[in-house]
């Protein structure tokens, strides 16, 4: 099994002790830390990471801006926010800056293994609470956004994909339930993105419940 590569980044050292001593030495290995973004922005031009798995709220720079850089730096670098900040607006803020994953520190060890694994693998993860609060944030919004883009008609594969995106399946769970790979499953999901002018999963949700497209959602 390849060993995922980590660098933690949170401004309590307290935390990235904790944090390092949860990770499963045969499977994670935590090449470095740092305090802030800057200081993190500084060690990936040294090492070749798997994930960078960071807070939100930290002086210098926070995570947010962190994510906006190392998305543009380092694309094959995937983010994990590991935050106490549950409001929606810094999930979105942080979905929409590029993280492929969110949960909250009161999480359990075997989810944040969970999560760091997930997102290694290009794939997205939310902690149920987070996904959760997305959704209720979502279902308060009685009018669907505008687009950037002209919004194309969606095929009845791809309404099957989102419907199960909702729906919190994985890639390997979406492919098993419809036959088909799990290459196919992200080709569709690629579909969707440009389709609906989304930036992330998380967008396509919105996208489903601001148009009432699944009747249990």
């Amino acid at each position: 099994m390849k060993t995922i590569k980590i660098v933690l980044v949170d401004d309590h050292a307290m935390v990235r002790k904790g944090l390092k001593a949860f990770l499963d030495a045969d499977v994670f290995e935590v090449v470095g830390e740092a305090s802030n973004g800057k200081e993190a922005l500084d060690l990936l031009a040294d090492v070749t990471i798997d994930v960078l798995v960071t807070d939100m709220m930290m002086p210098e720079m926070n995570g947010i801006d962190l994510c906006k850089e190392v998305s543009k730096l380092y694309p094959a670098i995937n983010i994990l926010a590991l935050t106490m900040m549950n409001e929606p607006y810094n999930i979105k803020k942080m979905l929409g800056a590029g993280a492929k994953g969110y949960i909250l520190k009161d999480c359990t060890e075997e989810e944040m293994q969970t999560a760091i694994q997930t997102v290694s693998t290009g794939s997205t993860y939310y902690s149920q609470e987070v996904t959760g609060i997305i959704m209720e944030g979502l279902t308060a919004q009685p009018t669907p956004k505008k687009r950037l883009v002209t919004e194309i008609p969606l095929t009845k594969r791809e309404n099957e994909i989102l419907h199960l995106i909702c729906k919190e399946k994985s890639n390997q769970e979406i492919a098993d339930e419809l036959f088909i790979s799990n290459r196919t499953v992200e080709a569709h999901k690629r579909n969707l993105l440009d389709k609906t002018g989304c930036k992330n999963i998380a967008g396509l949700v919105l996208f489903a419940v601001e148009r009432k497209l699944f009747d249990d959602l």
